[in-house]
């Protein structure tokens, strides 16, 4: 057995390990590719899509553990938007003026009013 990594990619300070950061179905599908061995093709089985849509998936949830790897907080409006694309429930250009619409409006404590 090999010993540890002596420079993981993410500090292993008190803060939560990085994969702890995602959201549940990110773990879920993690855990499910682990268990078919890492292949996708079984996977997209499991899920009952396609190869192209659980390689798709596949990618964003690396994109999201490469940003919490990188220092960047979690983005759960983001997050919920992508899914609710993939899902088919919500345009993306709908949820591009969502999140659009979000980040211009001030928060209460941002707006400079007593709250």
């Amino acid at each position: 057995m090999s010993s540890p990594d002596p420079n993981p990619p993410f500090s292993p300070s008190a803060s939560p390990h990085p994969l702890a950061t995602l959201p549940r179905e990110d773990l879920d599908l993690i855990c499910a590719l682990v268990l078919h061995s890492g292949s996708l093709k079984d996977l997209a089985s499991e899920y009952d899509v396609s190869y192209p849509t659980i390689r798709a998936r596949l990618d964003k949830v690396i994109e999201r553990l490469r940003a919490r790897l990188s220092g960047q907080p979690a983005d759960p409006l983001s997050d919920m938007l992508a899914e609710l694309v993939e899902r088919g429930e919500i345009t993306l250009p709908a949820a591009k003026r969502v999140r659009e619409f979000v980040r211009r409006t001030p928060s209460p404590s941002t707006s400079g009013e007593p709250t």
